[in-house]
């Protein structure tokens, strides 16, 4: 048997599609079954090991990071927020620390979204779906609900017990406060989203005092539905039919490609009276079909039917059947995070190369410790040639956004220019252009620019709003994180000798000469006669 064959990939539940025969027969074809079987409500138990214990530890940091990050001060000074992370929608940017993106930077969030997709391949390529098993959102809210519900109902038999029995004031009660405080948590949730968009502080008390924006309450009114209905109501069915990354996810894996494995090489036959059947010489495995890794799946499948499209990969079957083999005596990974290579390997001593059923004293010695033959989880499958070229790849964009980020200006400049008239012909003989000269003060404090002319060394310019006293040089008071728009009109004294058909072409150059930050634009100056 393999357990990776198209053959196990079956739906949750155990549904099945079949149709009705094609054949010429007279007979009448049997009735076609539902596409989908209807729902059967999960009770999953509370379990204890080393990968609940890791859950629980990234369930609590996801969800510190989440509701407390808003909260965070960074001073950037008088003139910029001092919210840590804020997505100012309102100012168009975007602010992280000390980092401050600006809408024409928009290409470092991309390069953080190219970042995320190669990561996520990386990370399927290498340990299957373990960003479902621990760091989805669906998943990290759907254990908090369940902790809530193990508090309230108790576990899973007490649970059970309870849904089944009648509708008592004692289950009226639990229930009503155990769906109280699933709201409670959806409401905090869609409250902290909010506050990625404002000054957290303000915008608690305008929504508290009802002075918020209607956006605001729309949108904690949205994503608390979301929440409590599909953390608390859906759960493994968004996982099934929701979300498509596990249709995405076979196209992902290979061969040594680390998921959570029934190793039915060493389980099988099982048993749940080994003894009884190894005294009357019956053959007998690991597996003492005791049900616990079906117990405490969230998903409510039996990983002993082979890889299933429903398994996230939270590997909370494996804490399970390690416990029960602890109890037994019995060595630990008879449901492990194992390859296929690795699978198929013990596969074929166990049955001879597929000649015979599994024999299990194919892959043990007399005194019950494995062959020499079997293959045991090595973590150097995980450094192969797949997953080092993903790993580049992915470094390299990181470092590429690392180097944009330290060498990009803070001083930046646009020249338009005008484009009716090109030119003015004064009464003097001098010739005028005029321009629209953008700055932009990337930095949260104020700062004088100077703006020069460069290769017009006869030319001046006058800035509107700020000198009437034409100059080459003009000294421009720039405000703090801001863009400012200026019209700047540049004129060419008369000169005899200058060729008309001639298009000087010159620069305008914006310079912060105390913090030696400058930047350049070319731009040319239209005279009569000339080519535009």
């Amino acid at each position: 048997m393999n357990l990776y064959t198209a053959n196990h990939l079956q739906p949750a539940g155990g549904a099945r599609i079949s149709g009705n025969g094609a054949g010429g027969g007279t007979g009448s074809a049997p009735p076609s079954e539902p596409l989908y079987e209807k729902r059967q409500k999960i009770f999953p138990k509370s379990v204890k090991g080393r990968f609940r214990r890791f859950k629980w530890l990234f369930m609590v940091v996801a969800l510190a990071i989440y509701y407390l990050t808003p909260w965070i001060r960074w001073d950037r000074g008088p003139h910029a927020p001092d919210q840590a992370v804020l997505i100012d929608l309102s100012a168009r940017r975007f602010y992280f620390f000390f980092i401050e993106i600006w809408p024409q930077e928009f290409f470092f969030v991309a390069g953080l979204l190219l970042m995320a997709g190669l990561g996520l391949f990386l990370l399927t390529s290498a340990v299957g779906r373990a960003w479902c098993g621990y760091a989805c959102p669906q998943t990290v809210w759907v254990d908090l609900f369940l902790a809530v519900e193990r508090f309230i109902d108790g576990d899973r038999n007490a649970q059970i017990k309870l849904n089944a029995s009648p509708w008592t004031f004692a289950k009226i009660s639990k229930r009503v406060s155990k769906h109280a405080i699933w709201l409670l948590i959806a409401v905090l949730t869609g409250g902290a989203w909010i506050f990625y968009f404002a000054d957290a502080p303000g915008l608690a008390f305008d929504f508290v005092t009802g002075q918020a924006a209607l956006v605001a309450y729309s949108t904690v009114a949205i994503l608390t539905a979301t929440t409590y209905i599909l953390g608390g109501l859906m759960r493994e069915q968004v996982c099934i039919y929701m979300c498509p990354w596990p249709r995405i996810q076979g196209a992902m894996l290979d061969e040594h490609s680390l998921v959570v494995t029934y190793n039915d090489w060493r389980g099988e036959p099982r048993s749940r009276h080994a003894k009884k059947a190894a005294a009357a010489g019956q053959p007998v495995g690991d597996c003492v079909d005791c049900d616990a890794c079906v117990a405490v799946c969230p998903m409510g499948i039996d990983i002993r039917d082979g890889q299933q499209m429903a398994c996230i990969t939270c590997a909370l079957c494996i804490d399970a059947c390690d416990n029960v083999m602890d109890k037994l005596g019995k060595p630990r990974g008879l449901i492990a995070y194992a390859t296929l290579d690795e699978y198929d390997s013990n596969m074929a001593v166990a049955t001879n190369g597929g000649q015979t059923v599994i024999e299990p004293a194919r892959v043990r010695n007399a005194d019950g410790s494995f062959v020499d033959r079997i293959r045991q989880f090595r973590w150097q499958v995980i450094f192969r040639t797949r997953t080092l070229i993903y790993f580049g790849i992915w470094a390299l964009i990181g470092l590429g956004l690392v180097y944009a980020l330290l060498a990009r200006d803070r001083l930046q400049l646009n020249v338009v220019h005008d484009r009716n008239p090109q030119f003015v012909l004064e009464s003097d003989g001098s010739i005028r252009n005029g321009y629209t000269v953008r700055l932009l003060n990337m930095v949260p404090e104020p700062r004088t620019i100077m703006l020069s002319l460069d290769g017009l060394p006869q030319a001046t310019m006058r800035v509107v709003g700020i000198t009437d006293v034409p100059g080459q040089i003009v000294a421009i008071p720039a405000e703090p994180d801001k863009a400012m728009a200026l019209r700047v009109f540049v004129t060419l004294p008369p000169d005899r000798d200058r060729k008309l058909s001639q298009v000087p072409e010159f620069r305008f150059v914006a310079e912060d000469r105390s913090s030696h930050e400058s930047d350049t634009y070319n731009a040319t100056f239209n005279l009569p006669g000339g080519k535009k």
